[in-house]
C-alpha cells in the first residue's frame, strides 16, 4: 500500500510539472497576422433566364459565388426573410419563393482571421411562381379570410416520429389527448391569414409558454437538456410571413401535397422543434398533417409528425366519443358527381310523390335536380349550389342527395364539416330520415336533424332537432347554439347517437342532450341527408337580389 501511494504522489508531480511547463509554452504562442478579408466579390446565375425570361424561369434558384483574399468562410443574408446560410466554399445556391417578380438585397459576409469580416452587397431582381393557391385557401379560407387550426388531439398519432427515410411515425404515436398534462401544447392557437394579394401571414398564440422538445433547449434557451420534453417560458415571434416552396423530400405525391412552407424569424408550430420549415403531407378544409426534420445534436436526422384541425381540443362541455371506429365515409375526394355508390337523388320538389308534400312539406320554393352546376365534387369539396334560375315549376334550382338503402345504420358517431351559405332565405341542413319512412311515413319514422342553419332568422345561429309522433301528432326537441364565422369557415357538426341518448356538438361543444328509451323511433335505422333549401317555413323570406350561394361539405364519417 505504501508503495501504492508513493507512486501516486510521483505521478501527481509529473502532471502539475507538466501542466506549468504547458502553460508556459501556450503563453508564448502567437496567432499570426489578423488580415480582413479584401477584394470581395459576389456573382450570380439566375435559373433558366433567357431571351423570354430575362429574370428566370419560374423555379426561382439562385447560384451564388462570392471570391475575396485572405478569406477562411463566407455568409448570406438573403433578403428574403430566409435563414443565413454559411458557405466555406463561397458557392451556394439558395431558392426565392416570394410570388411574382421581386428585388431582393444579398449581403454577402467574408470572414478572415481573428473574425474579421468584410461585407457587400448585391440586387438580385428574381421571378418566382410557385404559387400553390388552393393550398393556401384551405390553409387560410381564402383571401382575406384567417383560419385557427388547434392540435388534432383526439385522434392517433397527432404526434409522432420516426425514421428520416420513412413516412410513417414508427418509433412513437402519441395516443389522443396523450399530452393534455403537460398545459402549453393543446391550448396553442396557429392562425394563418391571407391578404387581397395572396400573401400568407402566421401567428402563434401560446400566452409565451413554449413546448420545448429536450435537445432544443440547450442549443435555443441556453440550459441544460432537462432529459424529457418541457414547457418553458419562450416570447412568441408575433405575425411572420409564411413562404411556401415545392418540397424537397422526394416523398411520392401520394402521400404529400409535394409543397412546403417556412416561417421566418424562427417561427414554429406550437411544438419547437429547431426547424422552421414544413412539409404538408395532406390538408383539408379542417385538417392538415406534416413532417418536420429535425437535427439531434449528434447530427443524426429524424421525421417528425404533427396532425392539426380547426376543431379546439379544449372546447368548453366538450364532446367524448363512445365510438372510434370508422365504418363508412365520404371524403369527396373525386371531381364529379357524388359517388354513386354512397349517394342517391331526391329530384324536383315533392308533388310528383304526393300533393300534400308539395314544397317538400314546408314550403320550400327550389326545385332539385342531379345537374353538376347544382351538385358537384370538387377540389375535395361536396358542392351544392342553390341558383335563381326557372327550373321545373320553381324559380330556384338546387340538389338534395341521400344515402337511402346504400348505407343505413343505428346509433354511432356522425361527423360532417361543412360552410354554410351566408344568403338570406338559404335553408342548408345535414340530417337524417328512419329507413322506413316510406312504409310507416313521417314523423312515425323519425328525424334527426343535426344542423340547419337560417341566415334569415339568425344568421350566427345553428339549430339541432328530433322529430317522432305522438298519439298522431308530431312531437320534437331543439336546440340551437350560436357559432361564428359560420359562412367563412368550415366546422365540424357531430351526433353522437348513442342507445338511450343523443347529443349533438359543434367542433366538440355540446349543446343538444336528448334521451330516449325504445318506444321512439330512434331505435331504428336511419340514412343521411344533405341539402340546400330556399325559403320556406324555416329559410324565410328570400333576399331579392339572391342569384346563387354554395353549400360545402369536406367530409361525412360514421363512427360505431
Amino acid at each position: 500500500m505504501k508503495n501504492f501511494k508513493y507512486l501516486v504522489f510521483v505521478c501527481m508531480l509529473s502532471l502539475i510539472a507538466g501542466f506549468f511547463l504547458t502553460s508556459c509554452q501556450d503563453e508564448n504562442q502567437t496567432f499570426g497576422d489578423i488580415v480582413a478579408p479584401s477584394n470581395l466579390s459576389v456573382s450570380f446565375d439566375i435559373q433558366g433566364v433567357d431571351a423570354m425570361n430575362p429574370n428566370g424561369d419560374g423555379t426561382g434558384f439562385v447560384s451564388f459565388t462570392a471570391t475575396a483574399d485572405n478569406a477562411i468562410t463566407y455568409r448570406y443574408v438573403f433578403g428574403d426573410d430566409s435563414s443565413n446560410e454559411v458557405a466555406p466554399s463561397g458557392q451556394v445556391t439558395h431558392r426565392f419563393t416570394n410570388n411574382g417578380l421581386n428585388t431582393y438585397t444579398v449581403t454577402v459576409i467574408a470572414s478572415g482571421t481573428g473574425g474579421v469580416t468584410t461585407s457587400t452587397s448585391v440586387n438580385v431582381e428574381v421571378f418566382s411562381s410557385f404559387n400553390p393557391i388552393e393550398i393556401k385557401n384551405l390553409l387560410t379560407g381564402g383571401p382575406s379570410n384567417s383560419k385557427t387550426w388547434y392540435w388534432n388531439a383526439p385522434v392517433p398519432g397527432h404526434l409522432g416520429v420516426g425514421p428520416l427515410d420513412d413516412v410513417e411515425p414508427i418509433w412513437y404515436a402519441a395516443v389522443p389527448y396523450e399530452k393534455e398534462s403537460v398545459g402549453c401544447l393543446y391550448e396553442d392557437q396557429l392562425i394563418f391569414s391571407q391578404d387581397d394579394s395572396e400573401n400568407v401571414n402566421f401567428e402563434l398564440i401560446n400566452n409565451d409558454n413554449t413546448y420545448f422538445h429536450r435537445f432544443e433547449v440547450e442549443d435555443e434557451l441556453g440550459q441544460p437538456n432537462p432529459g424529457e420534453d418541457t414547457c418553458y417560458p419562450y416570447e412568441d415571434f408575433g405575425m411572420t410571413n409564411v413562404s411556401f416552396a415545392p418540397s424537397s423530400s422526394g416523398i411520392d405525391e401520394t402521400i404529400s401535397t409535394q409543397t412546403s412552407f417556412t416561417l421566418p424569424n424562427n417561427g414554429f408550430m406550437s411544438y419547437f422543434l429547431g426547424n422552421n420549415d414544413y412539409e404538408i403531407l395532406s390538408i383539408s378544409a379542417t385538417e392538415m398533417h406534416v413532417r418536420i426534420v429535425q437535427t439531434e445534436p449528434s447530427g443524426f436526422q429524424v421525421a417528425w409528425y404533427q396532425k392539426f384541425s380547426t376543431q379546439d381540443p379544449l372546447g368548453d362541455n366538450g364532446l367524448v366519443s363512445i365510438y372510434d371506429n370508422l365504418i363508412w365515409s365520404d371524403e369527396f375526394d373525386t371531381d364529379g358527381a357524388p359517388n354513386p355508390a354512397n349517394w342517391v337523388y331526391d329530384l324536383q320538389d315533392g308533388c310528383q310523390i304526393d300533393p300534400n308534400l308539395c314544397g317538400w312539406g314546408n314550403g320550400e320554393e327550389q326545385w332539385y335536380t342531379n345537374d353538376p352546376d347544382n351538385v358537384i365534387v370538387e377540389g375535395g369539396i361536396l358542392k351544392i349550389t342553390a341558383i335563381k334560375e326557372p327550373t321545373g315549376t320553381r324559380d330556384y334550382s338546387s340538389a338534395r342527395i341521400k344515402t337511402h338503402d346504400l348505407f343505413d345504420f343505428n346509433t354511432g358517431r356522425v361527423e360532417f364539416s361543412a360552410k354554410l351559405p351566408a344568403s338570406v332565405g338559404t335553408w342548408p341542413a345535414l340530417w337524417m330520415l328512419g329507413s322506413n319512412n316510406d312504409e310507416v311515413g313521417w314523423p312515425a319514422s323519425g328525424e334527426i336533424d343535426i344542423m340547419e342553419h337560417s341566415p334569415f332568422f339568425n344568421p350566427n345561429e345553428v339549430v339541432g332537432t328530433v322529430y317522432w309522433e305522438n298519439e298522431g301528432s308530431v312531437a320534437s326537441f331543439g336546440e340551437t347554439i350560436d357559432v361564428s364565422n359560420l359562412s367563412s369557415e368550415f366546422h365540424t357538426y357531430t351526433l353522437e347517437w348513442r342507445p338511450d341518448e343523443i347529443l349533438m356538438a359543434v367542433d366538440g361543444e355540446i349543446y343538444f342532450t336528448f334521451a330516449y328509451d325504445d318506444s321512439l323511433p330512434f331505435v331504428e335505422d336511419f340514412f343521411l341527408i344533405i341539402n340546400l333549401a330556399m325559403g320556406g317555413d324555416f329559410g324565410g323570406d328570400i333576399d331579392p337580389g339572391f342569384t346563387q350561394d354554395t353549400f360545402e361539405v369536406d367530409y361525412v364519417r360514421v363512427y360505431q
